[in-house]
C-alpha cells in the first residue's frame, strides 16, 4: 500500500512540474510583477485622457506614463507602446471623421471611433491588469 502510494504522489509531482515548465506559455501574473501590471493598465486607462483635454490630452497623458516608467520593466514598455500607438491612430481616426462631418458621414464615424476606443481600451487595461500582452486591432505602429 505505500508502495503504491508512493508511485502515485511521484506522479501526480511529474503532472505538476510538466504543467508548470509548457513553453508557450503567455505571461501571467507570476511572470509580470504586480507593480507592472498596474502600470501597463494605467498606460491604456490614460486614453480617458481625451474627455479631460479634448484632442491631445489621450496621447500626452499616455505618454507621460509610458515615459515615466518605461525603464521599470519591459511589460510596461511593450504596453505604453501599444496604448499610445492606438491613441495617435484614434487621434488620426477622430481628425479625419471630423473633416467628413460636413459629407454626413463625419458624426456616425465619429461616434464609432470613439467607442471603439473606449470598449479596445478597456480590454486592453484588463489584460494587461491580468499580465497578457495585448494588441490592440486597427492601430498602426508609429512607435516600435
Amino acid at each position: 500500500m505505500a508502495e503504491e502510494e508512493n508511485a502515485q504522489e511521484a506522479e501526480n509531482t511529474e503532472d505538476e512540474t510538466k504543467e508548470q515548465s509548457t513553453p508557450d506559455q503567455s505571461a501571467t501574473d507570476k511572470e509580470v510583477g504586480r507593480n507592472a501590471r498596474m502600470w501597463a493598465m494605467f498606460c491604456h486607462l490614460a486614453g480617458l485622457g481625451a474627455f479631460i483635454i479634448p484632442g491631445i490630452g489621450n496621447i500626452v497623458a499616455t505618454l507621460i506614463i509610458w515615459q515615466l516608467k518605461k525603464e521599470d520593466d519591459p511589460f510596461v514598455d511593450n504596453q505604453g507602446k501599444e496604448a499610445l500607438n492606438f491613441q495617435i491612430t484614434v487621434t488620426l481616426g477622430a481628425i479625419a471623421s471630423s473633416l467628413l462631418i460636413p459629407f454626413c458621414i463625419g458624426v456616425p464615424l465619429l461616434i464609432a471611433v470613439g467607442v471603439g476606443d473606449i470598449v479596445f481600451l478597456l480590454i486592453a487595461a484588463v489584460k494587461a491588469n491580468d499580465g497578457q500582452n495585448y494588441r490592440y486591432p486597427l492601430a498602426i505602429r508609429f512607435i516600435k
